[in-house]
């Protein structure tokens, strides 16, 4: 007996393919993953080849599956946008020579945290691999800083503490990049201004606000 295609029932969800805004989706959670720390940078890379080489829709659901649908609020590390926060933030702008301007990774990872002073320009790069700048020690030689981030097929990750000021200004191509959370009301006027600037393809850059490392903020 000839099967009569016309009665063929339709593909389920997880057979049909996928679009590019699926594809793009799916990228824009791994990245807010990659933020918030769900994910390590081997993680993000792998999921986020796997998302732009998937075919179906089916093919999409387990990169994600086991993140929530939503940036993570985490009411323990971030306070509420109208929550006054002591601010050491004009203290961190001290001129000088700075003792990094740049941090390269190709097919492997690289990171600055700890006690180090930013010039007023900084350049990430990251292809196929991973940087973390953690700026919640960091100082400042000027006011405003910019940090350039180029991306292939990679992430870029930064945490910023409370009493610094995080504008984000990007373009992405296959990828995203943002700013988890609302920045907290301050009450220092001249808190110093970091712009997250660059190119992302194909990849991630997330900025996150998060508490400071060490134990004396109310100091």
């Amino acid at each position: 007996m000839v099967e009569d295609v016309s009665q063929t029932d339709p593909p389920g969800p997880e057979r049909m393919r996928a679009s590019d805004a699926d594809r793009d989706a799916v990228a824009n959670r791994l990245r807010d993953a990659l933020a918030e720390g769900r994910l390590d940078l081997d993680e993000h890379n792998e999921r986020l080849e796997s998302t732009y080489r998937a075919k179906t829709v089916g093919e999409l659901v387990p990169l994600t599956e086991d993140l929530p649908d939503s940036p993570s609020e985490s009411a323990l590390a971030q306070p509420s946008p109208g929550t006054l926060r002591p601010s050491r933030g004009s203290q961190r702008v001290v001129g000088g020579k700075a003792t990094s301007s740049a941090a390269i990774a190709v097919m492997g990872g690289a990171n600055r945290a700890g006690d180090w002073t930013l010039p007023g320009t900084y350049v990430a790069t990251a292809v196929m691999g991973g940087v973390e700048l953690d700026l919640r020690n960091a100082k400042f030689t000027q006011h405003e800083t910019t940090i350039w981030c180029n991306v292939l097929m990679g992430g870029i990750g930064i945490v910023v503490p409370y009493d610094v000021e995080v504008r984000v200004h990007g373009i992405p191509i296959m990828g995203g990049i943002g700013l988890d959370g609302d920045a907290p009301v301050r009450n220092d006027p001249d808190v110093p201004i970091v712009h997250i600037r660059g190119i992302v393809v194909m990849g991630g850059v997330g900025a996150e606000y998060r508490s400071w490392k060490d134990d004396d903020e109310d100091e």
